[in-house]
This record gives C-alpha cells, sequence and structure tokens, in this order.
C-alpha cells in the first residue's frame, strides 16, 4: 500500500517537473560556446610558474598540472620546467622529472633540433643542482631490447 503511495507521487512529481521545464524559453536555455581567453603570455607563464612554486603542493597536483600542459599546443617556457623541477624534488617524485622532460622533447616535434637544445641549456642549472639526468644521459633515446632492421644490411 505505501509503495503504490510513493509511486503515485514519484509520477505526479516528474509530470510537474517535465511540465514546467518545458515552458523554458530558448533565449534562456541557451549557453555561450564561445569562451575568448583574455590571458596574455606571460600571465600564462606566471600563473603556471606560481602554481608549481607552492610549498604544499603534493604529487596529484604536479601531475594534473603537468597533464594540462602536455595537453595544449605549446611548448612550456623554460621558468615553467624549472618550477615543475622543483616542484618534483619537493614532492620527491624523480621519475616524474625525468618523464617531463621526456614529454617537453616530445612537445618539440619537427622543430625538435632547435627547440629542445634551448630547453636542455636553460634548465641545466637546475639539473644539475637537483641530480637530475636527462633521458639522453640515461639511455632512454634509445631502446633497450630492439632488434636489428632486416632492411640495414
Amino acid at each position: 500500500m505505501f509503495r503504490s503511495a510513493l509511486t503515485r507521487v514519484s509520477h505526479v512529481a516528474k509530470a510537474s517537473l517535465l511540465e514546467t521545464s518545458s515552458r523554458i524559453p530558448a533565449a534562456t536555455a541557451s549557453r555561450s560556446m564561445s569562451k575568448h581567453s583574455t590571458e596574455t603570455d606571460a600571465e600564462f607563464d606566471a600563473r603556471y610558474e606560481a602554481y608549481f612554486s607552492r610549498p604544499d603542493i603534493d604529487g596529484w597536483e604536479v601531475r594534473k598540472a603537468m597533464n594540462d600542459l602536455c595537453g595544449m599546443d605549446l611548448v612550456p617556457e623554460p621558468k615553467i620546467i624549472v618550477a615543475a623541477l622543483n616542484a618534483c624534488r619537493r614532492c620527491n617524485d624523480y621519475a616524474l622529472a625525468v618523464r617531463f622532460i621526456e614529454a617537453i622533447k616530445d612537445k618539440c616535434g619537427a622543430k625538435q633540433k632547435e627547440i629542445y637544445p634551448y630547453v636542455l641549456q636553460e634548465i641545466q642549472p637546475t639539473l644539475a643542482q637537483l641530480g637530475i639526468s636527462t633521458p639522453e644521459e640515461m639511455g632512454y633515446d634509445k631502446p633497450e631490447l630492439a632488434l636489428e632492421s632486416v632492411y640495414d644490411q
């Protein structure tokens, strides 16, 4: 008996909600599909540098910001990379620092021979200070177990 009464009440409530939602004018139901960013490059750099420089940042937040940067169509400025490497050190995550450098190398794309050496040159003092090796120094740029190509004879 109680179940049937609740079922009837829920049907009435759903019907009244559907009636009121169908009466909303189309102008108020629309939303803006365009978002114009007014942030300059300097403000963008300062925002990420400040984010990575927070003393209470944890590993998840570092990974989240790095993932956001890797998802953008840009190569981060060296000052952002230095702040990210210092954040990795505060979180005691050496592997994340090396993987971030690998991601930066990958982000350089077709201009890797021009951009990546510049980035390494700019962040080299920080790498030396923190004791971080580059993927090339560790041999990660060459596959370990690769077979010789049959076409290289």
